[in-house]
């Protein structure tokens, strides 16, 4: 039996992969796999277990063993070992600590498992930094989203103000390329896109339009 089909969407913090793949998804009726969002609720959990990132064996041993649940209470809701942390995930401090531990090689292969366990019947739609390029080498389609750094920082500035959480433009900006220096630059899956995906510069364009350029490549892939 063949695999079911994957949408595998890439990019660099802000570009707005998890918004488009969630989009998209909606509009096919597949599964959706927010992979940042795993690794944001392990860098979390390490923080709240007061967990050193250098002792990976303590980090690996935690992912294998995260008590995680998605949609408890409502889309886009997370749950950390009965706590609700959907908030405290999207704050700096989440997206900080989840490039953190997604560079140890240990807790990736932790999650592996679970995050091709998504992959089911009629289809996923994968976001993340590495869904092309090594989850879901096979995926019939491969978007990977760019914008740029200053675009991507009010994105994320304006996203953490409408959820009543303070921030600081200058101080998402630099934090934003320093998260895409380390993403770039690990010796572990680095953030890239896959050879045969298809970049899309979301700069100026609308939600709407990309979720539209997104069907249309696969509705011909």
């Amino acid at each position: 039996m063949s695999k079911s089909p994957v949408i595998a969407i890439d990019g660099p913090s802000g570009s707005g992969k998890g918004t488009i793949a969630a989009r998209v998804a909606e509009k096919l009726g597949y599964s959706l796999l927010d992979s940042g969002a795993l690794y944001r609720v392990l860098g979390i959990a390490c923080h709240l277990h007061d967990i050193d990132l250098a002792d990976t064996t303590a980090v690996a041993n935690l992912a294998k063993n995260l008590d995680i649940e998605f949609g408890r209470s409502g889309e886009g809701s997370v749950w950390l070992e009965g706590k609700d942390v959907s908030l405290v995930i999207r704050t700096d401090l989440g997206s900080d600590m989840a490039s953190r531990v997604a560079a140890i090689g240990s807790a990736r292969e932790a999650l592996f498992e679970r995050q091709l366990a998504f992959r089911k019947p009629p289809g996923l739609v994968a976001d993340g930094r590495d869904m092309g390029t090594t989850l879901f080498p096979d995926a019939q389609l491969k978007i990977f989203l760019t914008a740029s750094a200053e675009e991507r920082a009010e994105r994320r500035y304006k996203q953490l103000i409408g959820k009543g959480i303070d921030a600081i433009l200058p101080a998402l900006l630099r934090d934003l390329k320093e998260r895409d220096r380390r993403d770039s630059e690990r010796a572990i899956s680095p953030l890239k896109p896959a050879e045969d995906a298809i970049v899309i510069d979301t700069t100026d364009l609308t939600i709407e339009q990309v979720v539209s350029q997104v069907l249309e490549y696969y509705v011909s892939a």
